[in-house]
């Protein structure tokens, strides 16, 4: 084993590669509590016709398909990267897809399970450098800044610190309503964990929100140890619906759908790999060995977890601090598998983790996603327009979707109004009628 994980070439052991596993572990374990909670809806007065996604099934696809997952990328790629359903991309299967669009949670699904299929082929095919590389650098930027916003937009929702407002569309909440100051205390100790540079700082801020909500009487706590640690909750509810609903997907509407799942993942994916093998010192003269592997497995990952039931399931980002508590090889990712599966019977938690508690954890993402942004070319103006359009229509619209639309039915515009049509690729043409067909399809 070590000598197939390369140990000794990469200046590691096994207690490191644990230590690392178990790192990353901790700091994206809140997305097994986050994600159900996302997928159900939770906090949402849903219009009549709309349902959310069954949290108990939820939980368990989505561990499932996290330890699937990261155990491929451990195996076949070999790299410290664990994989996750997608924060952003949960957010545009729940709010655009099934609250906006209205689209069937079951639909959305097999739409998810054609994305993964398609990801595949792209992987394999080598069709993917040229799909990257139509698409510029600084709107796949601008996408993941959107996206940032979007998620924190829903966290603030969530928390009761944004609310609706008839004559502004929306307002500043009560912010002495006690759910909400618990969700503002959440918000305090999250910052102060990351600021710190504690390791998993998301998810033990999760932790202590819950417990002072338990203490003041918010939360409701456990008084048994079956409210701790149960059964593994049935995927009945939600396996296989991908499938039984594969025939559903032949409109334009979820045509889009498909290729938003499919173009964020791609990206999400790509940014994640190049970030994590850079930071272990694993690129090769500027080229990410293996990522092939990589991408199968990413993609792998997301037919598996659609096929159990959760939205998208990609490369997590947090991985880095792993990487950071020194984990070079795919052991580490091993380690964190075999603690996803270990999660499986906590599910009763997900009583304690309510609205409120998981609202910071949106906010904070919102937060790291929105980094990029800081890396757009903001003094082109050719460039800021649609650049801004795709970050400020996510959450203005409530679509990630709508928002990638804008931004790219105008970068072809003012491209061309600026005499750099050669610098266009074809594909944009092509998505510039597609989103324009998009747009006239909604109205």
């Amino acid at each position: 084993m070590k000598k197939y994980f390369r140990f000794e070439e990469l200046g590691t052991n096994y207690r490191t590669e644990f230590v690392a596993g178990l790192t990353t572990f901790l700091a994206m374990a809140y997305i097994l509590f986050v994600n159900p909670s996302t997928l159900a809806l939770d906090g949402v007065d849903l219009p009549e016709g709309v349902t959310g996604m069954d949290k108990g099934a939820v939980f368990t696809a989505t561990a499932i398909a996290a330890a699937v997952g990261t155990l491929l990328m451990g195996i076949i790629a070999r790299y410290p990267i664990a994989l996750a359903p997608g924060m952003g991309l949960n957010a545009f299967f729940a709010y655009t897809v099934v609250l906006g669009f209205g689209i069937p949670w079951e639909t959305a699904l097999a739409g998810v399970l054609v994305s993964g299929i398609i990801f595949i082929i792209l992987s394999l095919s080598g069709l993917r450098e040229k799909i990257i590389n139509a698409i510029p650098v600084n709107l796949k930027l601008a996408v993941g800044a959107g996206i940032g916003f979007f998620i924190a937009f829903i966290g603030f929702q969530n928390a009761g610190i944004i609310v609706g407002n008839e004559a502004t569309l929306v307002s500043l909440g009560d912010l002495t309503v006690p759910t909400t100051m618990l969700a503002i205390f959440g918000i305090a100790i999250s910052v102060i964990l990351l600021t710190l540079g504690v390791k998993g700082g998301i998810f033990y801020g999760m932790i202590i929100t819950a417990i002072a909500g338990i203490i003041v009487g918010l939360i409701e706590a456990p008084t048994q140890m079956s409210d701790v640690v149960g059964a593994v909750p049935s995927l009945a509810p939600t396996f296989g619906q991908a499938f039984a609903h594969f025939g559903d997907i032949f409109t334009i509407k979820m045509l889009v759908v498909i290729l938003t799942f499919l173009f964020v993942d791609f990206f999400d994916t790509a940014g994640t790999l190049v970030a994590v093998a850079t930071q272990a010192g694993l690129m090769k003269d500027n080229k990410l060995p293996r990522a092939g592997r990589a991408l199968f497995a990413d993609s792998a990952a997301t037919v598996t977890g659609a096929v159990l039931g959760t939205s998208t399931t990609t490369s997590f980002v947090e991985s880095t601090a792993g990487v950071g508590a020194g984990g070079r090889t795919g052991f580490a990712s091993v380690v964190t598998a075999g603690f996803f599966l270990l999660a499986l019977f906590f599910s009763p938690l997900l009583s304690v983790v309510t609205p409120e508690v998981t609202a910071p954890a949106l906010i904070i993402v919102g937060v790291l996603m929105s980094s990029s942004l800081r890396k757009i070319d903001w003094h082109q103006f050719e460039i800021a327009v649609p650049a801004f359009l795709v970050i400020i229509s996510m959450p203005l619209t409530y679509s990630i979707a709508t928002g990638i639309g804008m931004g790219f039915i105008f970068y072809p515009i003012t491209m061309i109004l600026k005499g750099r049509r050669k610098e266009v690729h074809p594909i944009m043409y092509g998505l510039f009628v597609i989103f324009i067909l998009y747009f006239i399809f909604l109205s």
